[in-house]
């Protein structure tokens, strides 16, 4: 998170879109943000778990429940995430007593950021294939699923110099 926080707040105070005292500070307000999805990322995973748990469903089942727990969360996935990770960014810059003032629109600030969260994203996307490639033998869903999946990313993250 502080490589991507980073790269938004120099991208935006480079180009004068906001003005900030302490830019490192505006930085941490950008993890938070970021902080905050994957912690409710999280919780939705949890809950997931705990529905399949409690009606005991197959692992199949598992991609129907986490989408439906989502819903009921009101917690966005999928080709949503950017969208709502930038309106939470724009806004956090707006409250957050770090920045100074904001000189760019809505609109251009989203457009600034969406490249660099896509970037990320498409790294964080390319290492799950990679692992899911690697661990299609056991079912997702299950416990061993999920640490043979953390094994399999810590392997590939090492092998691509990814932290």
């Amino acid at each position: 998170m502080p490589v991507i926080a980073s790269e938004i707040v120099k991208k935006l105070v480079a180009d004068e879109d906001l003005e900030a005292e302490a830019p490192a500070e505006v930085e941490k307000d950008v993890e938070g943000v970021l902080n905050e999805y994957l912690r409710l990322e999280r919780e939705v995973l949890a809950k997931t778990k705990e529905l399949m748990d409690a009606r005991k469903l197959p692992p199949t089942e598992f991609p129907r429940v986490k989408k439906s727990v989502a819903e009921q969360k009101g917690f966005k996935t999928g080709d949503e995430v950017v969208d709502f990770l930038l309106d939470q960014l724009v806004e956090s810059f707006l409250y957050s007593n770090n920045v100074d003032e904001v000189f760019a629109s809505d609109l251009d600030l989203r457009r600034k950021m969406a490249p660099i969260l896509k970037r990320h994203m498409a790294l964080d996307d390319e290492l799950d294939r990679e692992v899911r490639a690697r661990i299609k033998h056991v079912e997702e869903g299950t416990a061993a699923w999920d640490i043979e999946y953390q094994k399999a990313l810590d392997v590939v993250r090492r092998g691509r110099g990814v932290k």
